[in-house]
């Protein structure tokens, strides 16, 4: 009788996932999934730092790990269908960025999932709390509710005549949470705000002719997947009629917006190889809490300044991490 429950218990654990035996069983190969909705120019700089920190965690390319990419070229709806090849690839674990994980967030993907996020995972149903994740994922998110407030005072240190602030931003999960943040910042600040939306290119026209009738002074943007990919028009705009835009990613910056304030994206992707090191070495997604930014970096734009007739403060300089220009 011993003998078979032995027997039993060896043939349950040789059906079970090799990542979940609490040590990974693989002599070889760790295979995992990298799964987007957006496109691979967008996710260069970040890939890099993700793949240095899998590194250092003792998984390179290569040697011991292959990574299949999937991207759906800003098409969310492809995403299912990639998620089911990557899948069908017998990956042990698949990296979700940004948007994509909404896709799959009810999928009961029979791997762990391991995601980025931008927006709050409680309100998106990825988890009952940062602390309890849902059973088989988890990850990062790049909202911290308090850096909105942050970012109207640094915009009024930048534009202190800035009176009209338009606060633009997409429909995503957190967002209100986000909005009543800035409200409450800018009622302090004694701001006149106007609430903009867009997440459509029609909606995007509507919201640069409100922000035009409305004679905005400043831009605070919350940025999403939907204003990476038209950076460029919201910089014309701004550029256009001389206005800051301050919002929240790199990528901004380095597009032509004034300011950006807030993670820094390479540490949060380093982080993100932290969490696929753990799962792939036996640890459980739900026992691994969602983690919040704890890199707050603030990118200046000085060419951009000069164009728009602003003279940045040399209180603002010196706390910059990186000026341009």
């Amino acid at each position: 009788m011993n003998r078979r429950r032995v027997w039993m218990a060896a043939a349950g654990a040789a059906l079970l996932p090799r990542f979940a035996i609490g040590q990974p069983s693989y002599g070889s190969t760790a295979r995992i999934g990298w799964l987007t909705a957006q496109r691979p120019a967008s996710l260069v700089p970040y890939l890099q730092a993700f793949r240095a920190a899998l590194a250092e965690a003792g998984f390179a390319e290569g040697s011991n790990l292959t990574i299949d990419f999937r991207y759906g070229d800003d098409d969310r709806s492809k995403v299912p269908a990639l998620a089911d090849e990557l899948v069908r690839q017998r990956v042990d674990l698949i990296v979700v960025q940004g948007e994509a994980v909404l896709e799959i967030r009810k999928s009961a993907l029979p791997v762990p999932v391991v995601y980025a996020y931008s927006g709050d995972p409680v309100s998106a149903g990825l988890a009952e709390s940062l602390a309890r994740p849902n059973a088989n994922m988890t990850g990062l998110t790049y909202m911290a509710v308090e850096l909105n407030g942050k970012r109207l005072e640094l915009l009024r240190e930048l534009a202190p005549g800035a009176r009209r602030v338009a606060l633009l931003a997409n429909d995503y999960p957190g967002e209100p949470l986000e909005r009543a943040s800035s409200l409450a910042a800018a009622a302090r600040l004694g701001l006149d705000v106007r609430d903009v939306r867009a997440g459509t290119s029609a909606e995007l026209q509507a919201a640069f002719a409100k922000m035009t009738a409305d004679k905005v002074q400043a831009i605070s943007l919350a940025a999403d997947s939907f204003a990476v990919q038209n950076r460029a028009e919201l910089v014309d705009f701004a550029m256009r009629w001389r206005i800051p835009l301050v919002t929240s990613w790199p990528v901004f910056a380095d597009s032509g917006a004034l300011c950006s304030y807030g993670p820094r994206l390479t540490d949060s992707y380093r982080r993100l190889a932290y969490y696929v090191g753990r799962v792939l070495k036996g640890a459980r997604p739900a026992d691994l809490p969602i983690e919040q930014p704890t890199t707050i970096e603030t990118i200046v734009n000085l060419k951009t300044a000069e164009a728009i007739g602003l003279k940045v403060p040399q209180s603002v300089l010196v706390r910059a991490d990186r000026v341009i220009g």
